[in-house]
C-alpha cells in the first residue's frame, strides 16, 4: 500500500469521524433544546426524526475510525498465542469475510437508496428525502470495506514472507 493510498485513506477516515462528532454534539444540543423548548410548550418539529438521521450519520461514520482503530471485538486471548503468519492468514481470511459482508451492505444500500429516491420516499414529519442518508450510508459502508481490503493485502504479505 502506497503512501499516498494510506493518506487518502487516512484524510477520509478522518473526515467521517469529525462528521460524526459533529453528529453527535448536535443531537445532545438539539435533544437540550427541545427538552427545553417543551416545558415552554414549544417543542422541536422533527426533533425526534433529526435525531434518528443524526444517530445514522454518528454510526456510520464510527465503523471506519474503529476498524482503523482496531477498536472492534476480536478474540485477543486465542490469536495472541498463535504464530504470527498464522495470525496473519487468519486475519487474512476474516479480512475476506468481513470485505464481504461490508461490500454486500454497502452495495445494497446503494440500491435501496435508488429505489427510495425514484419513489420519492421522504422523512415523515419533516418530509426530508430519506434517500441521502441511505446513499452516506452506503458510502460510509464502501470506505470500510476498501480499509478492510488494505488490511487484506498487509495480512497477506505477512502470511507468506519468508
Amino acid at each position: 500500500m502506497s503512501a499516498r493510498t494510506e493518506r487518502v485513506f487516512d484524510g477520509l477516515v478522518a473526515s467521517l469521524k469529525a462528521l460524526g462528532a459533529f453528529s453527535i454534539a448536535a443531537m445532545m444540543l438539539l435533544t437540550c433544546a427541545d427538552v427545553i423548548m417543551r416545558a415552554f410548550g414549544r417543542p422541536i418539529e422533527g426533533a425526534v426524526e433529526i435525531s434518528g438521521f443524526l444517530a445514522t450519520v454518528a454510526l456510520a461514520c464510527a465503523m471506519p475510525h474503529t476498524h482503523r482503530e482496531k477498536g472492534h471485538v476480536g478474540v485477543d486471548m486465542v490469536m495472541r498465542r498463535l504464530p504470527g503468519r498464522i495470525r496473519a492468514a487468519v486475519d487474512v481470511k476474516t479480512g475476506i469475510l468481513s470485505a464481504i459482508v461490508f461490500g454486500v451492505i454497502s452495495r445494497q444500500s446503494f440500491l435501496y437508496a435508488g429505489d427510495l429516491k425514484r419513489s420519492g420516499e421522504m422523512s415523515m414529519t419533516l418530509e426530508f428525502p430519506s434517500y441521502v442518508f441511505v446513499y452516506f450510508i452506503a458510502f460510509a459502508f464502501a470506505v470500510l470495506t476498501l480499509l478492510i481490503f488494505a488490511d487484506i493485502i498487509r495480512s497477506f504479505k505477512k502470511a507468506f514472507e519468508k
